[in-house]
């Protein structure tokens, strides 16, 4: 079923993003997590795509497991990083074989050590835009979701220049928005109330990320903007000195706990947890909040 089907039936709700293991001896513990986590009943699962669309097969593959081991409603990750006509055809096709009726455009990052140019990389999907628009003409009973930046993509000019992104993202049609990870809950306000003003009336589904440890903090900022408030740095720096990782790990389950909080106090219609692929925090996290 189409997610803004499913939100209109149920609200609030929890979603939650998977990636695909990339060696094979990781997926039966990746799958017992997923099987664990189906107690929190979530409206729906993302599944992520490698840059440049190097996890592809492991992604279909995932899907197809999740779809049969836990009955998960699934959105796949879909990238225009490198991609042809042919290649978006082919992938919406295979999952529409597998009965799943939504996926999330995106424009996608560059690969790894890449040294073209970005007109090699982005030559038939420039932005993510272009790739709704695509997959709008051509795959009409396909539900889009697009990603969200509350703090503004890394690469926008500016704020303004961002939210004008995201309004042609709309245009050229999204269904529906899941925001990146951000810590403070008035970021997602504000968005939401901003898009609102430029008349993008679409969900808009906030990203959390409950914070596991101090390293996976540090790697998850190098990949996004995210900014963390000083008082939730000093928390985390006062409970590593403190007890280490296991005080960082209870500040982690509390901040994150808070946040689903205030989202859903605050007319949210659910929270998308980034999982990394862990079940327990996520779990914790969630504890009779809805």
């Amino acid at each position: 079923m189409q997610i803004p089907q499913l939100i209109q039936k149920q609200s609030p709700f929890v979603s939650l993003e998977f990636f695909p293991p990339k060696k094979q001896e990781e997926w039966p513990g990746f799958l017992e997590a997923a099987r664990e986590l189906q107690q929190l009943q979530p409206l729906f699962v993302s599944v992520t795509y490698g840059a440049g669309g190097s996890t592809q097969s492991n992604t279909l593959e995932i899907c197809e497991q999740l779809i049969r081991t836990c009955g998960f409603e699934i959105m796949p990750h879909l990238t225009g990083v490198a991609a042809d006509q042919d290649k978006i055809d082919g992938f919406l096709e295979a999952i529409g074989s597998l009965g799943i009726d939504n996926v999330l455009a995106l424009r996608g990052d560059r690969p790894a050590g890449f040294t073209g140019t970005d007109a090699e990389l982005f030559k038939t999907f420039p932005h993510a835009s272009d790739l709704v628009a695509y997959i709008r003409g051509q795959h009409p009973r396909m539900a889009i979701g697009v990603a969200g930046f509350p703090e503004a993509h890394a690469e926008a000019p500016s704020f303004g220049a961002d939210l004008a992104v995201m309004e042609r993202k709309v245009a050229s049609g999204a269904d529906f928005i899941i925001t990146q990870l951000y810590f403070d809950n008035r970021v997602y306000f504000d968005y939401v109330e901003r898009l609102r003003a430029r008349g993008v009336t679409v969900p808009v589904i906030p990203g959390i990320l409950p914070i596991r440890s101090l390293a996976s903090l540090r790697f998850t900022l190098q990949l996004c903007n995210a900014r963390v408030p000083g008082q939730l740095i000093n928390a985390l720096m006062k409970a590593n000195e403190q007890g280490g990782a296991t005080e960082v790990y209870k500040i982690g389950v509390a901040y994150a706990r808070e946040q689903v909080k205030g989202l859903l106090a605050g007319g949210a219609p659910g929270v998308h947890l980034y999982t990394l692929n862990k079940a327990d925090m996520c779990l914790e996290v969630m504890d009779g909040l809805l």
